[in-house]
């Protein structure tokens, strides 16, 4: 039986690079960015997005307002060439009894647990190599609430997440970073603070104030509107009942 013939460097080199060029290249614009929403406050939610610049999407756990920024961002970001990158904000507030501060590593590495929800939805959309890459490019940022002070920030779509934790000063200043060819899309579930104080939170009341106002769109997420997990109706129902002592 014959022998194999031993390719050389060169030809190695030469299958390398055949193979690379038949991988289709990781792209924003070659991915399909498939959602359907399944309520018609999602739709509402989405079309407010695409028409205002600033839009709060408040409301119960599991009714897909963060998967919905998510998806709605990227297909902007797709479509749109005013904007260049998604902007996720949230604020680094624990849980009641827990703490942060023993956490190691960098100030990436310690904020990495808290945005872990942005990054599933993306995942879920466009898959997790083309996540990776669109954060390596900075396309996909996450920015700590404490460095917003003082900046302008264009061509951005901005989400801030679990706005019920923001106080009043603090989102005054997220949405006066707001500048050119951008979008702040807020969004939160006040029966969920988890500040010490809770009057501090601004979510209720700036929903309220922006409901009169043409400039901003606002959709109340509803119990009706829950798509996660039946079983999460349950639940808030369940804790709804608890003493106002414990709650």
């Amino acid at each position: 039986m014959a022998r194999k013939k031993k390719l050389s460097r060169e030809d190695e080199d030469e299958v390398v690079n055949h193979m690379q060029r038949q991988k289709p290249e990781l792209n924003i614009n070659t991915v399909s960015i498939n959602f359907k929403c399944k309520t018609e406050n999602q739709k509402k939610f989405i079309n407010l997005i695409k028409e205002k610049v600033i839009v709060i999407g408040a409301g119960y756990a599991g009714t897909g307002k963060t998967f919905l920024s998510c998806a709605e961002a990227l297909r902007l970001i797709k479509t749109e060439p005013q904007y260049r990158r998604i902007m996720l904000v949230k604020s680094v507030t624990v849980l009641k009894g827990e703490e942060v501060g023993f956490l190691k590593g960098t100030l990436d590495e310690k904020l990495s647990p808290f945005m872990e929800s942005f990054k599933d939805n993306f995942t879920k959309l466009i898959g997790k190599a083309l996540t990776d890459q669109l954060e390596t490019q900075g396309i996909i940022q996450v920015q700590p609430l404490t460095y917003l002070r003082g900046r302008t920030i264009d061509n951005t779509i901005i989400i801030v997440d679990e706005a019920q934790n923001i106080s009043y000063d603090n989102m005054k200043t997220i949405l006066t970073r707001i500048g050119e060819n951008s979008k702040i899309i807020i969004i939160g579930d006040q029966r969920q603070v988890d500040l010490k104080n809770k009057k501090e939170s601004c979510l209720a009341w700036l929903a309220e104030k922006f409901k009169t106002n043409n400039h901003f769109g606002v959709t109340e997420f509803l119990k009706e509107d829950q798509v996660r997990n039946p079983i999460i109706s349950v639940i808030e129902d369940m804790f709804d009942e608890l003493p106002p002592t414990i709650s």
